[in-house]
């Protein structure tokens, strides 16, 4: 299995900004009978996202991490999902990208984002100015794989949940307005077309992998 990355050295910066990429793993949950097709109000109804557990909080997030130098934006997005949450996926290609402020990095065609958020890492969530202030770059992702075996599953959980209930587990608000963006994509862009959901383990779509502690430790999810 590969090892996830670690460090920052080639961490990518603009100004007193630490550039982050992630994204928000989603399937359709399949209709009676088997069909994943559809569209509109059905879509939503049936639309499930994936979040993970951090260690020494209660609260759910998704998968996201520094945007490095070797790597475009989507990318970095993928490799998040996968190292964190052990999903592999698809990212929408690019549409109109006139006046995103991450164009200058890259030249090639880009994975279009759900929107950039200004926040502060966990760290240093109350510490004054701009220390610890990351600019987050999120995508949606359309998951075809689900692994069970991933880099970080000793630190991070997931868990499958219906979009509405997302909403009353993000913990920012930046969280709850990628939500909406996602929602959006999937509704109004015209070339969006539902893929097989991956396997579930179980029947039900709600579930918990939780993360394998040590003997006498606390897991927190």
């Amino acid at each position: 299995m590969v090892c996830a990355r670690q460090g920052r050295l080639r961490q990518r910066y603009e100004g007193c900004y630490r550039l982050v990429s992630g994204c928000i793993p989603y399937m359709l949950k399949e209709e009676d009978g088997g069909s994943s097709c559809g569209h509109g109000q059905d879509v939503l109804g049936r639309l499930q996202v994936l979040m993970i557990s951090t260690p020494k909080r209660g609260d759910l997030i998704f998968p996201k991490g520094g945007w490095e130098d070797d790597e475009s934006i989507d990318e970095a997005a993928c490799r998040e999902a996968f190292e964190e949450a052990g999903v592999k996926g698809n990212i929408s290609e690019a549409s109109d990208i006139v006046g995103c402020s991450w164009v200058a990095f890259m030249p090639v065609t880009l994975a279009t984002p759900l929107g950039e958020w200004i926040f502060k890492s966990k760290s240093k969530q109350n510490s004054c100015g701009l220390q610890g202030a990351c600019k987050g770059f999120m995508f949606g992702l359309q998951v075809t794989e689900l692994l069970e075996i991933w880099p970080e599953q000793v630190t991070h959980g997931r868990r499958w949940v219906p979009v509405e209930e997302a909403y009353g587990l993000c913990r920012y608000d930046w969280m709850r307005e990628a939500l909406d963006k996602l929602k959006e994509q999937l509704l109004f862009e015209s070339n969006f077309r539902p893929l097989p959901s991956p396997e579930l383990v179980e029947s039900s779509s709600l579930y918990m992998v939780m993360p394998a502690v040590a003997e006498g430790a606390l897991a927190l999810c």
